[in-house]
Order: C-alpha cells, then sequence, then structure tokens
C-alpha cells in the first residue's frame, strides 16, 4: 500500500495532515537541502510530537516522494500543447525552474517515478505528447532519452550552485582562479582538442546551454519517430 493509499489517521487537538507535514518539510529542504530534512525537525515546525507524524507517513522516503509530487504540481502546464516537441520542451523547461525554486529536487530526479496524483499526470503529458506518433516502445525510447538529459543538465546545473556557494568563487572567478594551472597544461601540447575548446569556444550561460542540449535531443528523437501503419 502507497502513502497515497493509506488513509490519513482522524483530527486531533492540534492540526495536522499530510499537507501540512508537506509544506513544512518543503520549507526545510528549500532552507537547507534533504539533510535538513528529519521528522523530528518537521514535527517541531509543526509544533507537534514526533511520534504523530508516524500516523501520516511511514518512512523518510514516503515523506520524500509526497514533497517530489507536491512539486510535480509546479511542473505540470496549465494546458496541453498540440506539438509534441514545444509540449516536452515546455515539460521540460518547467523541470530546470522547479529544480532551480528547490535545489533538493535534482537529487531525487532520474530514480522511480512518483505514483502521487501529481507525478502520474505529468507522466500522462509527457506520454500524451507523443501518443500516436510511433509505436509504444518507440514512444517509452523517447521519453527516457529525453528525461536522461534534461535530468543531467539540471543536476549539472545544481552542483555547479552549489560549488559557487560552498567556494565562495563564481565560475568566473574559479576560471581566474585556474587560468595559471589550466594555461601551464595546455602549452604542453598534450591536449589539443581541449586546447582548441578552451581557447576558441563560445561560453554561453545555464539556459541557453539546456535550451541548446534539449533542442538536439529533441532532433535526435524527431529522426526516430515514425507514424504506425493505419
Amino acid at each position: 500500500m502507497t502513502v497515497w493509499d493509506r488513509p490519513e489517521p482522524p483530527a486531533q487537538p492540534v492540526p495536522l495532515d499530510r499537507e501540512r507535514i508537506v509544506a513544512a518539510a518543503i520549507v526545510l529542504a528549500d532552507e537547507g537541502g534533504l539533510e535538513a530534512v528529519s521528522v523530528r525537525k518537521v514535527a517541531a515546525r509543526l509544533n507537534a510530537g514526533p511520534m504523530r507524524l508516524y500516523g501520516y507517513i511511514s518512512t523518510k522516503q514516503e515523506l520524500f516522494d509526497l514533497m517530489v509530487d507536491e512539486v510535480q504540481a509546479e511542473i505540470l502546464p496549465e494546458e496541453q500543447h498540440g506539438e509534441w516537441r514545444e509540449a516536452l520542451r515546455i515539460l521540460a523547461h518547467r523541470t530546470r525552474q522547479a529544480a532551480l525554486r528547490h535545489e533538493w529536487l535534482a537529487d531525487l530526479l532520474g530514480g522511480r517515478p512518483t505514483l502521487g496524483p501529481n507525478g502520474l499526470a505529468v507522466t500522462e503529458a509527457t506520454l500524451a505528447a507523443l501518443d500516436g506518433l510511433a509505436d509504444i516502445d518507440t514512444v517509452m525510447h523517447a521519453v527516457e532519452t529525453v528525461s536522461a538529459y534534461f535530468t543531467g543538465a539540471i543536476r549539472r546545473e545544481i552542483a555547479n550552485l552549489r560549488a559557487e556557494r560552498a567556494t565562495g568563487l563564481s565560475k568566473l572567478d574559479w576560471q581566474r582562479a585556474s587560468g595559471p594551472h589550466v594555461t601551464r597544461m595546455l602549452a604542453t601540447g598534450r591536449f589539443p582538442a581541449l586546447a582548441k575548446a578552451v581557447y576558441d569556444g563560445t561560453d554561453v550561460d545555464a539556459e541557453t546551454s539546456f535550451a541548446t542540449g534539449l533542442d538536439w535531443v529533441l532532433d535526435a528523437v524527431a529522426a526516430k519517430l515514425t507514424r504506425p501503419p493505419a
């Protein structure tokens, strides 16, 4: 039985329900990451005893599942776009935007799908965008490919943001600090392809990089989609 199938306990003197528990857990995670979330800390935030929370959730993983499902509501577009590329593009960008608001989401992307109503709705919107364009196995491979791209890109972006905070160095500051070492290594002639990338490549911001990579992946998916015979 999943947490969504299990009924909540009857109301008690101190108002408590899963909605309040999840909201408090998200605030803690937004402030300090997933490591800041525990049953004890959530209970303290709600001025409730920790044991009361176990009437609503059985494990921390259930709490994480509920948190992810809550954020999935921010990802789901208000309406389904008719063109499949635009529909998948919107879902990918909305996932990135949600992760930038809730950085802890990046740590929970890519695992087993959550089975809450919002997560299922996002999955339905994703599959519906490709419905009828190919056989179901091809559609599933297409969805997995797009998901693998934006999950990896989002995790990399969040990792860079965390590194900036941990070191106090922006990307440009880090490049300047690392410059002398990189210059010495490239001068050895052992890394000609890397030298070309460093000296001739164009540096773009994270949003542009994400959008460009996503378009390339969608181009690759488009080449594999074939409408099934009538």
